[in-house]
């Protein structure tokens, strides 16, 4: 799907994305600019296949190069039980050892796709985020996450480890020692425990959760898109650097936006006392 839609546009490429039926994904704009994004597989936990992957990549990987139409991304599952349980065990336990390692590939790029998407990626957690859930939830840019809500990398137990970011994204969240001892364990953790050590930012009733995550992708979306992405980016990157190098990184995302329009028309509404009309330009 992704070298469809480069000749055409991105607007062609959007408005296709949403008319698509997917298999295991749902997709709609329940706001403007705003892309919802649900795993789909509710009777199997939304533990996601081959497919899953295979698709979410085809969602993800435009988004690093056409950026207008699509300003926040919310990602979560579908129903209330589960926010995504992992890997599905029933499909692998009919690969043999070449399909997983290439199952694992496409896996590891569509990673790469949500990690590297320059849109805000904010994550619902209606449920359970188990094993590679829980990593999906970790790449986002931050999660709200259902009061029910459980938690827990559980690859260990399994015979194998994180291998879609988990080690190295839980760790930067809650801290090395904290992160060895649930992967480790393979321990699970609460809604009120991932708050906490800031895995989500906040918690809501099931009933309240898809409103709220809405609310602050809704909020996001309104603010200049040049401005968000370049704010993203500077934190994403300045965070793996020293604090000089960070500020230096900081100011260079600053000066590409000093000729943009949505920085004209931000400095002009101000002063004018409206609400601003960004284009993304």
């Amino acid at each position: 799907m992704v070298s469809s839609w480069i000749g055409n546009g991105y607007a062609g490429w959007a408005e296709a994305l949403l008319k698509r039926s997917f298999e295991t994904l749902l997709v709609d704009e329940p706001a403007p600019n705003v892309l919802r994004v649900v795993i789909n597989r509710s009777e199997a936990a939304n533990a996601f296949t081959t497919v899953t992957a295979r698709e979410l990549y085809d969602v993800f990987a435009p988004l690093e190069i056409e950026r207008t139409r699509f300003r926040c991304v919310l990602l979560t599952g579908a129903g209330d039980k589960a926010f995504c349980a992992g890997g599905d065990l029933k499909e692998r336990k009919l690969l043999n050892e070449d399909e997983w390692v290439l199952q694992h590939e496409l896996m590891e790029r569509t990673v790469r796709a949500i990690v590297a998407c320059p849109v805000p990626v904010v994550a619902a957690v209606n449920g359970a985020a188990y094993g590679g859930g829980l990593e999906i939830a970790l790449l986002c840019d931050f999660a709200y996450a259902s009061t029910t809500a459980r938690f827990a990398l559980t690859e260990t137990s399994l015979g194998i480890m994180p291998g879609a970011g988990g080690t190295q994204t839980l760790a930067r969240t809650v801290g090395e020692k904290r992160a060895k001892e649930l992967i480790l364990a393979a321990k699970p953790f609460t809604a009120e425990e991932a708050l906490a050590w800031g895995v989500v930012n906040q918690l809501s009733e099931p009933g309240q959760l898809m409103a709220d995550t809405l609310a602050i992708a809704q909020r996001i979306a309104s603010n200049a898109p040049l401005a968000v992405r370049q704010a993203k980016h500077a934190i994403h990157h300045g965070m793996q650097q020293d604090l000089a190098t960070g500020m230096h990184f900081e100011i260079e995302a600053y000066q590409r936006m000093v000729k943009s329009r949505d920085r004209v028309e931000g400095v002009t509404a101000f002063n004018e006392k409206r609400k601003p009309r960004f284009e993304g330009r």
